[in-house]
C-alpha cells in the first residue's frame, strides 16, 4: 500500500473518530447526535474510509451496524493512534510547562494507600498542576487489560508468580513481606511472642482467594506449618479492613511496607513468629513504550522513596 497517495493524503483522523464513535454507539444516528454532524457527514466519512483502504469496514443491518474483520483491525489501531495523540499532547504540555502533566497509575489497594499515595504527595508539592489518576486491581488484571489496553501507563505490583510476556517490562524496586495486624485496641496488640496457631480462630478479614495475594496470604500458613485462617470477611478494601480492625475483634495479613509509608493508619504489627516470605513489588510497564516525563519523574521518585527497602542499602 502506498503511503503517499493512499493514506498520508486520504486517510484523515477525523474520520478515524468517526468511525470509532460509529462502532462504539452501534450507529451511525446516535454517532451523528453524539459528534455534532449531520448523518450525511458520517455516511461520507465511512465511505472516504473504505475507499482509501479498499475494504468493508462496517456490516449493516436494521439493528444498527457492526465492524467487519478489517473494521476491527482498523479500529485498534486507531485506538492506538488517538491514545498516543493524546500522550503527546500532554508531553507537549508538560515540556512547556513542568508543572502540568496527567497520569495514569495502576497499582494494589495496599501499595496505593502506602508507597503510591507517598510519592504522589511528594510529587504533588513540587508539580501542584499534575493530575495523578490511580487504578487498583490485582496485578493480573493490571498487566492484562489495564496495562495492556493502554488504561495506565504504568502499574507497581507484586510480581510474585508474574509470568512477565515479552511486551510486559519489569522493574523489581523492593522486596515486601506480610505481617500479621491488628487495630490499635485489639487485646493481640499487648502480646508478644504470639504463634500463628493462637490466631486461627480469631475474625480474619483477607484478601479474596485464589487470587495473587489471597495464595500468598495462604503460602505464608502453609509455610508455618498450619492451615490457612478461615476469612470473616474478604475484600482488598484497605478502609473496609481499617474499620474493622478499628472495631479490635479482627486480625488480617497485609504488606508490612503499608505500615511504613503509611504510619499514621490505626494498625499495629502483631509479634507473630511467622515466615518472611519475600514478595518482589515492581514497576510494570509496556516494553515498546517509552515513559512520558510526568511518568518518568514518577518512578524516580518511587525508587528514591523505596532506597531503603532495597537489599545493601545503608539507610
Amino acid at each position: 500500500m502506498d503511503w503517499t497517495d493512499r493514506i498520508g493524503r486520504r486517510i484523515k483522523l477525523r474520520d478515524l473518530h468517526i468511525l470509532l464513535a460509529v462502532t462504539q454507539l452501534g450507529s451511525m444516528g446516535r454517532a451523528s447526535s453524539e459528534l455534532g454532524v449531520s448523518q450525511p457527514v458520517i455516511s461520507k466519512a465511512i465511505a472516504d474510509l473504505e475507499h482509501a483502504l479498499r475494504i468493508k469496514l462496517l456490516d449493516r443491518s436494521p439493528q444498527g451496524v457492526e465492524p467487519t474483520m478489517y473494521g476491527r483491525a482498523l479500529i485498534r489501531c486507531g485506538m492506538a493512534v488517538f491514545d498516543d495523540l493524546r500522550r503527546g499532547v500532554k508531553e507537549v504540555e508538560f515540556l512547556s510547562d513542568p508543572t502540568a502533566g496527567e497520569l495514569r497509575i495502576g497499582c494494589t489497594e495496599p501499595l496505593a494507600a502506602g508507597l503510591i499515595s507517598t510519592v504522589i504527595g511528594s510529587l504533588s508539592q513540587k508539580y501542584p498542576r499534575a493530575e495523578f489518576h490511580v487504578v487498583p486491581g490485582d496485578t493480573l488484571s493490571l498487566q492484562n487489560r489495564e496495562l495492556r489496553q493502554h488504561n495506565i501507563e504504568l502499574a507497581i505490583v507484586p510480581t510474585t508468580g508474574l509470568v512477565p510476556e515479552r511486551d510486559i517490562s519489569i522493574e523489581i524496586i523492593f522486596d515486601d513481606f506480610h505481617v500479621i495486624m491488628a487495630g490499635n485496641e485489639s487485646k493481640w496488640v499487648r502480646r508478644r511472642k504470639i504463634k500463628l496457631t493462637d490466631l486461627l480462630n480469631e475474625t480474619w478479614i483477607l484478601p479474596p482467594p485464589n487470587t495473587t495475594s489471597g495464595d500468598y496470604v495462604a503460602e505464608t500458613f502453609r509455610h508455618a506449618g498450619d492451615m490457612p485462617a478461615l476469612a470473616h470477611v474478604v475484600s482488598f478494601s484497605i478502609p473496609l479492613h481499617q474499620h474493622m480492625l478499628a472495631t479490635g475483634r479482627f486480625v488480617t495479613s497485609l504488606p508490612r511496607s503499608l505500615l511504613q509509608f503509611a504510619r499514621h493508619l490505626p494498625l499495629t504489627k502483631l509479634s507473630v513468629d511467622m515466615p518472611a516470605l519475600a514478595r518482589p513489588v515492581g514497576i510494570m510497564t509496556l516494553t515498546n513504550r517509552a515513559l512520558s516525563p510526568l511518568a518518568q519523574l514518577f518512578v524516580d521518585q518511587v525508587r528514591v522513596e523505596t532506597k531503603a527497602l532495597r537489599p545493601g542499602s545503608s539507610t
